[in-house]
């Protein structure tokens, strides 16, 4: 391995620290972030989705063939257990409508690209993490405007058209690009695709910073409430994800699915939020979200990393 992919390998399994130092210096110095905003976000995450799109192969087709069972089942629950979480959690925190519907917006969203770095130090099944956030990152062209319309339009006007819209142009527009140029152009793909990774951590890590630094005092006048709500959410997504799987598939699907589950595409919360609400607050939750799956990922994968799945065992002895 090269030195420049040493580097860039390190940079990108490190995503949690540098999510959690940036949000910090977000509220002590958000000069720092606040100018990555407005059209920055919006094509900032098309870059990223785009970057998803370079690494889709017919390969991960047929990895969907050999485990289907898994595959389906990460699916169902990403789009039943979080959208319920969120619902739930915002109920329970009793929290305003803007900041209800942010939090249900959020976990109405696909599984995050962060959900594949996490899966590898957890020693989980990368190839299952990447087909899974890239199914359901299509289907959330239709899936999370329609979830959202429902769990939320009680308590503020969900334009789920225009939710459609924007997830079409944020997420399936730039998928398909990357699709197309992995297909036809493979050695400009074989160029740029060791940079997508990093690209992808650096802009995530922008977009959450931005957010939190340019909401500061709406977060604080929030409190313990919100950050209740959106720790809430994400611990029942990697709790519940685990334990319903582990009774179905092998404990490394199990742990997979978990992850899959529990971490969400915060970006597109945050570019969703932004372009259909006109209420800032409704961004504040996707922001937040971005900082507790990742310390909750982090943790679940130092002990993961510890302990072999039980299959492994099986083969070694």
């Amino acid at each position: 391995m090269s030195m420049l992919a040493r580097l860039t390998n390190t940079f990108t399994t490190l995503f949690p620290l540098w999510v959690v130092v940036a949000g910090a210096l977000s509220f002590f110095y958000p000069f720092l972030f606040t100018w990555f905003t407005g059209l920055w976000i919006t094509w900032g995450l098309g870059i990223i989705m785009l970057g998803m799109g370079l690494t889709l192969t017919l390969d991960d087709f047929k990895r969907v063939s050999k485990m289907p069972g898994a595959v389906f089942l990460g699916i169902v629950l990403q789009y039943t257990v979080m959208p319920f979480a969120g619902w739930f959690s915002a109920r329970i925190f009793n929290l305003p409508d803007p900041l209800a519907v942010g939090l249900i917006l959020v976990a109405c969203c696909p599984g995050g690209t962060a959900s594949n770095v996490i899966s590898y130090l957890a020693r989980a099944d990368v190839p299952l993490s990447v087909t899974m956030t890239a199914i359901s990152t299509i289907l959330a062209v239709v899936l999370t405007p329609f979830l959202t319309d429902q769990l939320a339009g009680s308590r503020m006007e969900v334009d789920a058209v225009g939710l459609f819209l924007s997830t079409v142009q944020v997420v399936l527009i730039p998928v398909a690009l990357g699709v197309l140029i992995q297909r036809y152009f493979k050695g400009f793909t074989s160029a740029i695709l060791p940079f997508a990774p990093p690209v992808a951590v650096l802009t995530i890590v922008l977009i959450v910073a931005s957010i939190l630094g340019a909401n500061r005092q709406l977060i604080e006048s929030s409190g313990l409430i919100l950050l209740g709500a959106v720790f809430t959410l994400h611990a029942l997504g990697f709790l519940v994800g685990y334990v319903l799987s582990r009774f179905l598939v092998t404990e490394t699907a199990a742990r997979t699915i978990s992850i899959e589950v529990g971490m969400q595409n915060s970006g597109l919360g945050v570019v969703l939020a932004r372009a259909n609400f006109t209420n800032p607050l409704v961004a504040v939750p996707s922001a937040i979200s971005s900082l507790f799956h990742s310390v909750i990922g982090s943790a679940l994968a130092a002990v993961w990393s510890r302990f072999a799945p039980a299959e492994e065992d099986g083969k070694k002895s």
